[in-house]
C-alpha cells in the first residue's frame, strides 16, 4: 500500500473550525424552524382523506382551487400527479363523514363547478390515531437506529470515532428535517423512508473513512493526528466522490422524472447525500480528532505468550 505524503494532501482539517462553525449555524437554524414552523406533516401522520381523479381535458388547477373553496373545502391541497389530466386532492379530517361520501360529493362539486367529466382513480382514507401511532414510531425508529450505530462503531472502531459518527448522523438528520421545515414540504411516509436511507448512506462512508483513518494511525510512523487524518480523508476522497455522484445522478432522474409520489423521496436523498458527504469528512473527523484521537487509541494491545518470558530467560 502506498502512503501519500504529507504535502501531497488536502488540509481538510485546516478548514474544521470554518466547516464546524457553518454546521452549527445550519442545526441552531433547522431547530429554530422546527420549534416555530413545524413539518408540514402529510395525511400519513395527520389524518384525512386523500383523492386521485382524472380529468377528461387538461385540468385548470386554480379552478379546481376556487371551486373547492368555494364549496369550503378551502383546506384542500390540490396539485398535479403526474400529468396534466390527473390531480391529487388532500382534504384534512371530517367528523362522521366517510371517505365514500366524501369523495362523492367533491366529485360532484367539481364536475359541476368545472363543465368536465371526471373520473374518480383513488380514495385513501388514514385516521388520526394512525397518524399519531405512525409518528411516534417513526422517531424511535431514527432514535433506535442511532443507538444501535453508536454501539456498532464503539464496538468496531473506538468511543471517539463512535461519537463523531453519532454527531454526523444527527448533524444529517437536523439538516434535512431542517430543509422541509424551512420550505414546509410536505412530510409523510416517503421522506421518512428516505431519511433513515440518509442515515445508511451517511454512516456506510463515514465507516470507509474511519476505518482508512485506522489503518493509516497504525502504519504511518510520522506524523500528527491531524496529519494522518488529512492523508485518510485524501485517500478516499475519489471514492466518496465517484460514489455521491453516482448516486446523485439516479436521484435527478427521479427527482425530475418519478412524478409527485415520490418527490419527497428523492429531495430528502438529494440533499441527505450532500450532507452526508460534508459530514463524513468534516463532522465526523472533526469530532474524533478534537476527542483527542491517536496511535495509542488504535494500536492493538500485544498479549505475550504464556511461558514467554522463561523461554527469555533461558535463551
Amino acid at each position: 500500500m502506498q502512503f501519500l505524503k504529507v504535502k501531497d494532501t488536502i488540509a481538510f482539517m485546516s478548514h474544521r473550525k470554518v466547516a464546524s462553525m457553518i454546521s452549527i449555524l445550519l442545526v441552531v437554524a433547522s431547530i429554530i424552524s422546527l420549534a416555530t414552523n413545524k413539518l408540514n406533516w402529510g395525511l400519513d401522520f395527520t389524518g384525512g382523506t386523500l383523492l386521485e381523479i382524472g380529468f377528461s381535458q387538461p385540468a385548470d388547477l386554480v379552478k379546481v382551487r376556487e371551486v373547492l373553496e368555494a364549496s369550503g373545502y378551502d383546506d384542500a391541497v390540490v396539485q398535479l400527479f403526474g400529468s396534466s389530466e390527473d390531480v391529487l386532492i388532500r382534504l384534512g379530517q371530517r367528523e362522521n363523514v366517510k371517505a365514500e361520501m366524501l369523495g362523492n360529493q367533491v366529485l360532484s362539486i367539481l364536475e359541476q363547478g368545472t363543465g368536465q367529466l371526471i373520473d374518480m382513480r383513488r380514495i385513501e382514507f388514514v385516521g388520526a390515531n394512525v397518524g399519531d401511532e405512525l409518528t411516534e414510531q417513526g422517531g424511535l425508529a431514527m432514535l433506535t437506529a442511532m443507538i444501535c450505530i453508536l454501539m456498532y462503531v464503539a464496538f468496531r472502531f473506538e468511543w471517539r470515532f463512535a461519537l463523531g459518527s453519532v454527531t454526523a448522523l444527527a448533524h444529517d438528520v437536523i439538516l434535512t428535517l431542517g430543509l422541509f421545515s424551512v420550505l414546509q414540504l410536505e412530510f409523510d411516509l416517503t421522506v421518512l423512508a428516505a431519511i433513515l436511507a440518509v442515515i445508511g448512506y451517511s454512516l456506510n462512508d463515514t465507516i470507509v473513512v474511519s476505518d482508512r483513518i485506522r489503518e493509516n494511525f497504525r502504519k504511518v510512523r510520522k506524523g500528527t493526528s491531524e496529519e494522518i487524518i488529512n492523508i485518510s480523508l485524501t485517500q478516499t476522497l475519489s471514492r466518496t466522490m465517484i460514489t455521491s455522484l453516482t448516486t446523485f445522478i439516479v436521484l435527478l432522474a427521479l427527482f425530475f422524472k418519478g412524478g409527485a409520489l415520490i418527490h419527497g423521496f428523492a429531495t430528502a436523498l438529494l440533499f441527505g447525500i450532500i450532507v452526508g458527504t460534508y459530514s463524513s469528512i468534516y463532522v465526523a473527523s472533526t469530532v474524533a480528532l478534537a476527542l483527542g484521537i491517536s496511535k495509542e487509541d488504535l494500536i492493538p494491545e500485544v498479549i505475550e505468550k504464556e511461558g514467554a518470558d522463561q523461554e527469555e530467560l533461558k535463551m
